[in-house]
């Protein structure tokens, strides 16, 4: 067993170099295409973040309406993606003898001609329970907003993907082992402890799906052996929202991805696509500082943190898939506060955020060419406006 798991290391080392070195850019058009979600991350009565608002404790009925929320939105608006639910069970600190449900949701698109086993996908994540306590808790950054994010990102993808494999199949497929790349969503449930934060009473959800995606084998000739080794690349968002983050990067075998999105991000400032580098009426900048510091990490030298700060990736990390988590340190201020809610996001942040991870996801998927903008490109949000500048503490789960 010690020598096939070396072999799959090994494998999965040399087909993340592969993909770092098929990697192709966007063009400064495509990234000018890159719609931002506008008034659809209103907290009031926008279409994508609003419901999510809400307390979302495991088995209430405030998550299962963001529940619906998830399968309602897909369904109506993106049809061409698969749902799924996972289910479990079990007892928490606070439950007694009595089992608590825990449902994940796995969003997917592949390519039209693969079949199960013979697409990776890169897996975009987040968490979309909230905390018991303190009562009313929202989890604005904690993580509706990340949820939010990569439904957006969904969207504006959504027909580049289409007119791609269109194209790819109307001429003839001559494929490479890159075309085979879907994307997947992963909406986990019972992230947040009930009691304090421990092995046991934390990630419930991720734990569950981690250990089913492991023991789903796939037929012998297929390109991956089970359903977990088909994860790419596993992007984790949280406590994403607040103003000025800070992201490090967490895990040397994933430093290249971490560069690109660094790229990325430098990019969009430099396009003038960023809403919280807009210019003040005074004419200074609303915000110069880089989300990623840290892209000559390996050079420069530096403590690699990955596995350090307790979330939703840990289960899926410990069974050798490789992770790209998205969590500034320090925390938000807010983090774990009842002011963790709608009025308390930067919007224009969030809104970045969600151009960001865009992009990242059409450089991914090689949708060069292919990104279009149209009625998606929004305008700014006119919504709340932030609460002044939030200052993070150092905190950590561990």
């Amino acid at each position: 067993m010690a020598n096939v798991r070396y072999l799959l290391y090994t494998l999965q080392i040399l087909l993340l170099g592969f993909l770092a070195a098929a990697y192709t850019a966007l063009s400064d058009n495509s990234l000018k295409a890159v719609p931002g979600p506008g008034d659809d991350f209103n907290i009031k009565t926008g279409k994508l973040l609003s419901p999510i608002l809400q307390p979302r404790v495991p088995g209430t009925p405030g998550s299962i309406a963001v529940q619906n929320h998830f399968i309602n939105f897909f369904k109506t608006h993106l049809p061409k993606w698969g749902i799924e639910l996972q289910n479990s069970t079990s007892k928490t600190p606070v439950s007694g003898d009595k089992e608590t449900p825990f449902v994940n949701l796995i969003i997917t698109r592949d390519p039209p001609w693969t079949t199960p086993g013979f697409s990776g996908r890169l897996t975009l994540v987040a968490h979309y329970d909230s905390k018991l306590t303190p009562h009313g808790f929202i989890g604005a950054t904690d993580s509706a907003a990340p949820c939010a994010m990569i439904m957006h990102a969904a969207r504006s993808v959504d027909a580049a993907l289409t007119a791609k494999w269109e194209k790819m199949q109307a001429n003839g497929m001559d494929l490479e082992f890159e075309d085979q790349q879907g994307i997947q969503i992963l909406f986990l449930d019972g992230e947040e402890a009930f009691e304090s934060w421990t092995d046991e009473d934390s990630v419930y959800g991720a734990r569950s799906l981690a250990a089913e995606m492991e023991t789903t084998a796939y037929a012998a000739q297929s390109t991956f052996h089970n359903a977990l080794s088909t994860i790419s690349l596993f992007v984790l968002l949280d406590l994403l929202g607040a103003k000025n983050p800070t992201v490090p990067s967490y895990f040397k075998t994933t430093h290249w991805a971490y560069r690109k999105m660094a790229k990325l991000e430098e990019r969009l400032r430099s396009l003038s696509l960023f809403e919280s580098a807009a210019k003040k009426s005074g004419g200074s900048k609303r915000d110069d500082k880089t989300w990623f510091p840290e892209s000559d990490k390996e050079k420069k030298g530096g403590r690699w943190l990955g596995g350090m700060i307790g979330d939703d990736h840990m289960p899926f990390m410990e069974r050798g898939v490789d992770i790209l988590h998205i969590i500034p340190t320090p925390f938000p201020r807010v983090w774990h506060n009842r002011e963790d809610d709608g009025e308390h996001l930067d919007l224009p942040t969030v809104a970045d955020w969600s151009k960001l991870v865009t992009a990242f996801t059409a450089e991914w998927m090689e949708l060069e060419g292919f990104m279009k903008a149209g009625d998606e490109a929004a305008k700014p949000s006119k919504d709340v406006k932030s609460r002044g500048e939030q200052q993070g503490t150092d905190k950590s789960e561990l």
